[in-house]
């Protein structure tokens, strides 16, 4: 007992004693004063591999460095005796604790911990024999305990770990290319030698419970997988290219499915007309861009914000990329015969207040949603078009008469996703000519500086973290109504929405630039008007 309180007494001391030396670094730093800042840290190989990464989660703790029997460790709450004790024991080294918020703790796991590395043991195990090679192809090693089975786990936790949003298998003539798309950017991760391409994709369609023998017409499918502690579903589409089959995975992670509106970048202005025009009885509210801009993010948020106690909600989905509790969803099945328009028909017999169509892609579909828009259902669904205005000329190139249109449509908004200034890095800096006429152009102000990030480890030196949307949103006016009976043309129509208050993607964009959320460079890379 007395050799326990003196070890104790001796990691208190030397925590309190580096915890002032951290106190001094980063004085100013703001609200985690006294804790290190792990963005300015590097890690030693040698200090990262006494501590495996599940260990690092566990403890929430990132090795530093080593000196002599000393092993510096940051650690979300360094008096926690037990985690010391713990790891003293597993690397055989007196621990010194070094203080650091559990937020950095986490993204220094994240940016630290990297298997790629073992991603390609994994399929050097695979092709060690020609034996092993034909056994995975032909799907004969189901087993999660196969190199390939871990092979393709690490590849889905990794890009977890990057916050990619898709992962690209793309078999070229001598390689197989592996990508991530992380915040809306492709970036190549690995080069995997060409022969592991057949049993990576025989276990991703085993998996979606795709048809392994056929690799000529396309297949999609789904599965799901934890990773990083969070149930991630991942949407699976393969297609045959002059080298193979190409997979596209696509991770749709279960804890976004709760977002708010004030979540997914509204500015509170344009957040009260979205709002606003979701409190109608029926009508119909339309969400458009290109694939990508967030559309079903913002369909799921306003669908999060409705009474589900009190109204019965129906979805028709293809696919339902995220499961409600209190809704119905069904989910469009082509082969079955379960069309969108042959779904809505039967949900309009079911007593719906509100309906989801997840996309009004044919006449058909649009037919009969604008006729559940006009009995007495509030109808909200997606269409692809280039701006608000650009939808109403969607839905008449669809067949709905203008008249109609007029009748059953409240509102459109229009929205795209931007990359957001990576906090940690952000610094004000001038900005080339072009974009200071592209933010006075929308906004009518001189203005040369803006925030840019300048790069760091939790941006992976991009300037960059995380992406929000910006917004356009119409609600249709008297005069809007007698413009599209009378037939006029896409840009008179426009400027009157901008005369009825309507503020463009492009004018939200630089708004948000203005903010230091984004950067002009975003905006014209992802918002442009021909005019």
């Amino acid at each position: 007992m007395i050799k326990e309180k003196t070890m104790v007494d001796d990691y208190k001391k030397i925590s309190d004693k580096l915890l002032a030396e951290v106190s001094q670094e980063t004085k100013g730093a703001g609200p985690d004063i006294g804790r290190l800042n792990m963005l300015t840290q590097t890690p030693s190989p040698e200090a990262l591999q006494l501590i495996p990464e599940e260990l690092a989660r566990k403890y929430r703790a990132v090795p530093l460095s080593i000196e002599g029997n000393t092993l510096r460790v940051a650690m979300a709450d360094p008096d926690d005796i037990l985690t010391i004790t713990a790891l003293a024991a597993r690397t055989k080294k007196r621990i010194v604790p070094v203080p650091a918020t559990a937020n950095d703790i986490q993204n220094a796991i994240d940016f630290n911990y990297k298997a790629l590395g073992d991603i390609a043991k994994q399929f050097g195990l695979i092709t060690s024999t020609p034996e092993a090679l034909a056994r995975e192809e032909m799907g004969s090693e189901l087993t999660d305990d196969s190199p390939i089975a871990r092979a393709l786990t690490l590849i889905i936790n990794e890009a977890v770990k990057s916050r990619a949003s898709d992962i690209h298998i793309e078999p070229d003539e001598s390689k197989l290319r592996v990508r991530y798309r992380i915040d809306g950017l492709m970036h190549t991760v690995s080069m995997l030698p060409a022969n592991v391409h057949g049993p990576l994709i025989s276990r991703i369609k085993i998996l979606s419970g795709m048809n392994i023998a056929d690799h000529l017409r396309p297949q999609d499918g789904q599965f799901s997988i934890q990773a990083k502690g969070r149930p991630i579903d991942v949407r699976v589409a393969t297609i045959n290219t002059i080298h193979g089959e190409m997979a596209v995975l696509r991770l749709l992670d279960k804890t976004l499915a709760a977002m708010a509106l004030s979540q997914i970048g509204f500015l509170p202005e344009l957040q009260k007309r979205f709002e606003d025009m979701l409190k109608v009885p029926y009508g119909m509210v339309l969400v458009s861009g290109p694939t990508g801009a967030g559309k079903t993010t913002t369909l799921y948020a306003a669908l999060n914000s409705m009474d589900k106690d009190n109204k019965n909600i129906i979805t028709t989905e293809d696919p339902v990329e995220y499961h409600f509790a209190g809704m119905n969803q069904i989910q469009v099945n082509i082969k079955a015969g379960l069309t969108f328009a042959n779904a809505l028909r039967s949900i309009v017999r079911l007593d719906p207040d509100i309906i989801l169509v997840g996309e009004i892609r044919d006449s058909e579909t649009a037919q009969i949603a604008v006729q559940s828009a006009l009995t007495g259902h509030l109808v909200l669904s997606s269409v692809h078009a280039n701006d608000t205005v650009g939808v109403l000329y969607r839905m008449i190139d669809l067949g709905v008469e203008p008249f109609l249109i007029c009748s059953s449509i409240v509102g459109i908004v229009a929205q795209r996703m931007v990359r957001k200034v990576c906090p940690h890095c952000a610094r004000t800096i001038t900005v080339p000519v072009h974009e200071q006429m592209a933010y006075k152009r929308e906004t009518g102000e001189d203005r040369s500086e803006f925030s840019y990030g300048a790069g760091c480890k939790a941006c992976a030196y991009t300037g960059y973290l995380g992406r929000t949307g910006v917004f356009e949103i119409l609600r249709i006016s008297d005069e809007i109504r007698r413009m599209i009976i009378g037939g006029v043309g896409i840009t008179e129509l426009k400027w009157q929405a901008i005369q009825d208050g309507m503020v463009t993607l492009a004018r939200d964009g630089m708004a948000k630039a203005k903010l230091g959320i984004t950067t002009p460079y975003e905006v014209l890379r992802n918002v442009y008007t021909i005019e």
